[in-house]
């Protein structure tokens, strides 16, 4: 019997409400440069030929996503959770129900990392695909970090050996159905419940621009990086 080789899908948790942005409303439906924020994500990741499919968790009150991305030919779910662990979680079953399997690939995107290129997803891919564990997009801090206490510096943290997460973060459906599930909802990235069961996730360098947009600021800066393009 002839396995099937394995897939790469993504999953976009899309299910926040981005009260940090100043938006007036959840942050992936706020304008940027002609379309709403989680558009620019998703037409990035419609750019990767390799992903067989991207899945949207949105909240199941959500009634912004069609007007916002319209068009759009993906999967959607309304399944999404008060934690973004929970609408992963609650996401992998939907790509299980769609013909993904447990040793399949799963990419998942923050809907508000609307700078993502193509060619840093095939990166990903290219470095995890062949790895035991799964992997993520991340930068080695160049800054130097302090810890604060009651708005005063209490300690400096050595940054060395340190990286700022990013997405996608890429690993096995089933690995990470078990990781989410062993972790709880209060994990902030998929990352940290892999890591939770004592397994090392492989850092692949990712870029500057693969930002965030959390605050108000970034939308200026999101809105001239994209002017460059």
């Amino acid at each position: 019997m002839t396995v099937p080789p394995t897939r790469c899908f993504a999953l976009v948790p899309c299910a926040g409400v981005g009260l940090r942005a100043g938006a007036g409303g959840p942050k992936q439906y706020a304008p940027l440069a002609g379309r709403a924020v989680v558009a620019h994500t998703l037409a990035a990741l419609a750019a990767v030929p390799r992903l067989a499919g991207t899945l949207v968790v949105l909240s199941p009150e959500d009634t912004q996503f069609e007007a916002a991305v319209p068009g759009w030919a993906g999967w959607l779910a309304r399944c999404g959770g008060a934690t973004r662990a929970e609408s992963v979680a609650n996401g992998l079953p939907v790509l299980r129900e769609l013909g993904a399997r447990d040793d399949d690939w799963v990419l998942v995107h923050d809907a508000a990392r609307c700078l993502l290129r193509p060619e840093w997803v095939d990166r990903l891919i290219d470095a995890c695909l062949a790895d035991p564990v799964g992997g993520l997009l991340a930068l080695p801090l160049a800054d130097t970090l302090k810890a604060e206490e009651a708005g005063r510096v209490a300690d400096t943290v050595p940054r060395a050996g340190k990286w700022a997460a990013q997405t996608p973060q890429m690993f096995r459906i089933g690995l990470l159905a078990r990781a989410l599930a062993e972790a709880g909802d209060q994990v902030t990235d998929e990352s940290s419940a892999v890591e939770a069961l004592g397994l090392a996730p492989r850092l692949v360098p990712g870029d500057l621009e693969n930002l965030k947009v959390t605050w108000p600021a970034d939308f200026a800066l999101a809105a001239r990086l994209l002017q460059t393009r």
